[in-house]
């Protein structure tokens, strides 16, 4: 069965072209022009991957996102003409998977579907290989097999790659990652020494798991080296 890409653009140029593309290369194509038809697609169809613009007519890209961040994992990549390091650290920072600056090649949009679902799949299939597997961290309990984290029995909504660098950091106590390594071993691609990715989500993690985001007590940085999840020996 082909992958199903929602496709979220409101500019009919281009929506035709990326769309024509993407079944070109295989796969299904789900249009949405605006974010309320994009929310409604979204619940009512089986999508394995949705590319989404940031300027929308009738709600902000990144709102979007929020909201199907809320109930998915699913990768999800930006695709808008607001390219600049911020607007890259707030889009990931949001929990976007990638971002395809305007203007691009088709080429360069297909290989990071491409990479992204090959991501989620790897992903899913390492975690759904050890059922109910648990890392227990304190007040953290993080199921490796359902993407579930809880503190002291309350459920905490991460984002796909939010729960990706806390279960690498869980499962290697007390090892320090360099920001490169964290970002090679999630993202699994080259890292060009670009800090903002990194940074952004450590940060969002934080402030979902710690009480006090600004002394942690489970992600420590290791100054001028990287992050380490620290327990007991």
């Amino acid at each position: 069965m082909n992958e199903t890409i929602l496709l979220v653009e409101d500019d009919e140029q281009i929506h035709e072209m990326v769309a024509n593309h993407l079944k070109r290369e295989g796969y299904a194509v789900t249009s949405a022009f605006d974010g309320d038809e994009a929310l409604r697609l979204f619940a009512k169809e089986m999508v394995d991957l949705v590319i989404l613009d940031l300027m929308l007519p009738t709600a902000n890209g990144l709102d979007i996102l929020q909201e199907l961040r809320k109930d998915s994992m699913l990768p999800i990549l930006i695709m808008s003409a607001k390219g600049s390091d911020v607007d890259k650290a707030l889009g990931l920072g949001f929990g976007a998977d990638d971002y395809i600056a305007k203007p691009f090649s088709l080429i360069e949009m297909t290989a990071r579907v491409k990479a992204a679902l090959r991501r989620s799949k790897q992903y899913s299939h390492t975690a759904t290989g050890h059922p109910d597997q648990l890392v227990k961290v304190d007040e953290l309990e993080i199921n490796l097999s359902n993407f579930a984290v809880l503190k002291n029995g309350s459920e905490i909504n991460l984002t796909a790659k939010e729960f990706q660098i806390l279960s690498l950091l869980a499962t290697n106590p007390n090892r320090v990652f360099t920001k490169g390594q964290l970002f090679e071993s999630v993202w699994k691609e080259a890292y060009y020494g670009d800090d903002n990715v990194i940074n952004v989500h450590i940060r969002r993690l934080r402030g979902k798991i710690e009480e006090d985001a600004s002394s942690p007590k489970y992600i420590k940085t290791v100054w001028g080296i990287g992050y380490k999840m620290e327990m007991e020996k």
